[in-house]
């Protein structure tokens, strides 16, 4: 069998040349952080030459010049496809700092001015005696209020919302279930005020006085549409051969229900409990409506007025003293520091019952 030879047309000496990508020229990987001095560095500069007062619009000139510069510098180093890639890129970045700096600008003043009075007297006294311009106080009686108050509102909202989305996911069909979904997303999307104005004039027509229960009602209301689309998605994210395979033990399908679906996905319908409760957690339109707030403690719920965090917020805010923001500021730490105590806690859940990979 004979070989076809293939004459190198090369002049002697030369080495071969290969065309491959890697080959390309490229930016460094440090690159981008590179465009991010120096636009922070040209946007402060052509700030401060224009006299500009406001921060915000150095910042935005910055971004604006980060987002140019990593498109020109690519498309003049690389090529157009690279320098669009690089384009959607920055322009992602450029999102994220802008939804990030006001949040940590948020955590950094509460933390900064709520530290003045915050610390374990405040933690464990009212304001039971304490004019609302004078120093002294504490949050004691409006934590009370909003454990109470929370506790109620989720003891209530979780078995309805679990139970609804059970149902929407593997017995709704029908008029029924399209009329079941179109309130629970009416229901997501309605202002505190009309959940606490409705259980006002339930609250006027019965006669019913005002209570840390009446709030909790007002917030089962914000609640339960929370929890309900929460656990059907991760409902829906339950693989069907397991309870094909559940069903074709000969298993009934509400032990089905109870023994395999919801187990497996009672990581993910607890952290959507958690974030409903942080949601209704800084709610102030429906205490205002129906508790009324009280500078007492007040430990029973269901009779006489309350306080709660947010309300305490507002109402020291209200007084207008240098002390009364001082506390102000430190009960909004201790709201922050409830909600991010319950973030964390629905990641610990979230992580601890989730499906396990290999083997």
């Amino acid at each position: 069998m004979s070989h076809a030879t293939i004459k190198d047309t090369r002049p002697s000496g030369q080495a071969p040349h290969r065309r491959n990508s890697l080959s390309r020229r490229g930016l460094p990987r440090w690159a981008q952080p590179v465009f991010a001095v120096v636009s922070v560095a040209l946007g402060c500069g052509l700030g401060a030459a224009a006299g500009w007062e406001s921060r915000v619009q150095w910042g935005l000139v910055s971004a604006l010049l980060f987002v140019l510069i990593a498109y020109v510098t690519t498309s003049i180093v690389e090529n157009r496809r690279q320098a669009k890639d690089r384009l959607a890129t920055s322009v992602v970045w450029v999102c994220f700092v802008l939804a990030v700096v006001p949040l940590l600008s948020l955590i950094w003043v509460t933390v900064s001015r709520g530290a003045k009075a915050f610390d374990g007297y405040f933690l464990s006294h009212s304001m039971a005696g304490v004019p609302g311009f004078e120093a002294g106080g504490g949050v004691y009686h409006a934590l009370i209020g909003t454990l109470e108050q929370v506790g109620l509102a989720t003891v209530i909202s979780v078995p309805i919302g679990l139970l609804t989305a059970v149902y929407l996911v593997e017995y709704g069909k029908g008029a029924l279930a399209r009329a079941v979904t179109f309130f629970v997303d009416v229901m997501t999307g309605i202002p505190s005020i009309v959940a606490g104005l409705f259980i006002l004039s339930i609250m006027l027509l019965a006669g019913w006085q005002p209570s840390g229960f009446m709030g909790s009602l007002a917030l089962t209301i914000l609640m339960i549409p929370v929890v309900v689309r929460s656990t059907e998605e991760m409902l829906k994210l339950v693989p069907n051969e397991l309870r094909e395979a559940s069903l074709a033990l000969g298993v009934p399908k509400w032990r089905t229900i109870m023994k395999v679906v919801i187990p497996t996905a009672v990581g993910g319908i607890s952290t959507g409990v958690m974030l409903a409760i942080a949601r209704i957690a800084g709610e102030t339109a429906p205490i205002l409506l129906l508790v009324f707030g009280s500078q007492l403690i007040n430990t029973n719920p269901f009779e006489g007025a309350q306080s709660s965090l947010p309300f305490y917020i507002w109402e020291q805010y209200k007084v207008g003293s240098e002390a009364s923001y001082d506390r102000a500021w430190a009960a909004a730490l201790v709201l922050i520091a409830f909600v991010m105590i319950l973030n964390l806690v629905a990641r610990g859940i979230a992580r601890w019952k989730a499906p396990k990979t290999g083997r």
